[in-house]
This record gives structure tokens, sequence and C-alpha cells, in this order.
């Protein structure tokens, strides 16, 4: 089985590779139509390799399969791992979108320029890729040997549906531990410097324009450090708050996926394809964000459901039958196109008129 997980990976970083040595080797501002078709690309990719997935474990290729899946005790054969994997799939997905919610809210509060966000998401999600690949390991480890984690999970799950639903997220996405001790580790410039993360004091990079064809700027904090003090530019900042942004979602996510199955390879393998889609996904949509304002009722009811099912999964399966994951997956795509066709039909909002101003004093 060693092999199979070694030829995913290598055919990841390939994939990787290319996409920033060759597609995007020139930092340019990504089009909405360009983000679309990467979009396509990405989507036909993961439910490509849905087709791998039903022939490695139809065939047992490498021992794959062999084991029983601790979520539901079964042997995951050709067709039931290919429904979990795109049940997994298109639940990592839809959680995906509230991500970027959150990394549009960075990227317009840093006012990273557009020219650059794509290389902030792209080594953002590269450390997300081993971020997951580290917790996916132990979660599966953990629900081999303690069943009863399932449990804690679904209530988990509950709880954060809740959560996104009743709580208001934080207007100041740098208000956050992670931020302030990287700040106390490092010093920080004042304005971007091109595409670097971090740059010397009196070096040429330290004197590199914000964005290609403008006017290079002096920097305060830069003149003021000591020659050869590294320093982390705005765009770190703005990587980190991403890295930390996907480390709290895949809290959310991860558990989620093991309510379907805790199979290491199916997991791993429908994050890597919902997580590589990611960037080409935000800029398709980033613009789009105020309309789609029930996506993310949509959302916290997926998380609510799946936890339910964590939380009583033998008698839903009693009820519903061996095909009760196919089911799950109809009804996640479901409650998606109902909270898109939702936030379509319903009215625009209206702005915030401004409070009336104070009467004169006589």
């Amino acid at each position: 089985m060693i092999w199979l997980w070694v030829g995913f990976i290598l055919f990841v970083l390939l994939l990787l590779a290319l996409d920033l040595g060759v597609f995007h080797r020139k930092a340019h501002v990504v089009s909405v139509r360009e983000a679309l078709g990467w979009s396509a690309v990405w989507i036909a990719l993961g439910l490509t390799f849905s087709v791998f997935v039903y022939f490695a474990y139809e065939n047992q290729w490498q021992g794959i399969g062999k084991a029983e899946d601790p979520v539901d005790n079964t042997i995951n054969d050709g067709k039931k791992a290919t429904v979990k994997y795109l049940t997994g799939y298109v639940i990592e997905k839809s959680l995906s979108v509230d991500n970027i919610f959150v990394i549009a809210m960075i990227f317009g509060f840093m006012a990273v320029p557009a020219i650059y966000q794509h290389r902030v998401l792209f080594w953002g999600i590269l450390g997300a890729l081993i971020m997951r690949g580290a917790m996916i390991g132990i979660g599966a480890q953990l629900i081999a040997r303690y069943h009863w984690i399932l449990y804690i999970f679904g209530g988990f799950l509950i709880v954060t549906a809740i959560k996104m639903l009743l709580i208001k997220e934080n207007d100041n996405p740098t208000d956050n531990i992670v931020v302030r001790w990287t700040r106390k580790l490092f010093p920080i410039t004042n304005r971007f410097h091109g595409q670097f993360f971090t740059v010397r004091a009196g070096t040429e990079k330290s004197h590199v324009a914000a964005v290609p064809g403008q006017e290079a700027l002096p920097d305060a904090a830069v003149d003021a450090a000591k020659p050869g003090t590294l320093m982390l530019t705005p765009l770190a900042i703005a990587l980190v708050l991403v890295e930390t942004t996907d480390l709290i979602f895949a809290v959310d996510s991860i558990p989620a996926i093991f309510a379907i199955t805790a199979d290491p390879f199916l997991v791993f393998t429908s994050n890597v394809f919902a997580i590589l889609g990611l960037r080409s996904l935000y800029f398709a949509l980033a613009g789009l964000m105020d309309k789609f304002r029930y996506l993310k009722v949509s959302l916290a009811i997926i998380l609510a459901m799946v936890g339910v099912k964590m939380l009583f999964a033998g008698p839903i399966k009693k009820a519903l039958g061996p095909n009760f994951n196919f089911y799950l997956l109809i009804a996640v795509m479901l409650i998606l196109v109902g909270g898109v066709l939702a936030s379509v039909k319903a009215p625009p909002k209206e702005p915030h008129s401004p409070p009336p101003a104070p009467p004169p004093q006589p």
C-alpha cells in the first residue's frame, strides 16, 4: 500500500510544481474567466480520481481495502469506497467555501495586492496539505483504537454548526494569538515589498516597489532597522493568517469526513482534491461573496446533519440500509443547491443607512 501513497503524493507535488512553476510562474491578477477554467480542471481531476478509487479498492491494489473501515465495520469494495470518497470530497469542497469567505476578508483587511494573492494562497495551501495530513493520520489512529471518539466528533460538529449560525466573526482577522506572537518574534515592514515574504534591511529587496510599475516608496520600519536584519512583510502576515484560518477550518471539516470513513487513503485524497481547487475557487467567487448570503446556513445544516449521522450511525444505517452514505451524498448536494438558489432568489441587501445627525443645539 505504501506505493499508492508515494505515487499519490508525487502526483500532487507534480501538480503543484506545474501550477507555480509553469502556469503561474509570473505573478499576475487572476481573472474570473481564468479562475473558472482552473476550477473546472481541479473539479474534473477530483471527480476523475474516483475512477481510480473504484478499481484500486475493487481489485485491492497493494492490499488497499482489505482492512475493515472502523466507522461502519465493513470492507470497502470498489462501490463503497467510491461513494465514500465522493461524499467526503463534496463535503470537504462545500466546507472550503466558508474558508473562502474568511480569506476574502483577510485579503481585504490586509490590502493584499491582487497580483500576489495567488502566491499567498499557493504556499498557504501547501502548508494546509501538510497540516491536514498529520491531523488525518492522528485522527484515523484514534478512531481505530477508540471508536467512542466518533461520538465526540459528532457532538463537536453540531456545536460548530450552531456557532456558525449564531456567532458573528471577528471583524479584525489580525486580532489572534498567532499573529501577535509573530509580531513579537519578528520585525514587520510597514509596506509590501513586491512578492517577497521576507526582506533584509539594507538590501535591494528592501527597496522593491509594492506592485510592479509603481515607485519604490521609503519604508520607515526598514530604514530604522539595523542593516541585515531579517524582516517579515505584510504579505507574510497574510500567509500566517491564511494558514491559521485553514488550521481552524480543518478542526471542523476533518471530523466531518470521519463520519463517512476512517480509511486514511480515502480521507486524505478527498481532502487534498478539495483543497487543491480552493485557490481558483476563491478567485471565481471572491467578488460574489455577498450574493451567497444563505450558503453559510447550508454549510451549518450540513455540519449538523453529519454530526447527527455520527451520533446515530447505527439506527440510521438500519433505517436506510447499506446505501445510507449514498443518500447522505445526495442530501449534501441538495442542501448546497438549495442554499445557492435561496441566495440567488433573495432580494439584495439594503445598504446600511448612516445614523441620523443629532439635532442642532439651541
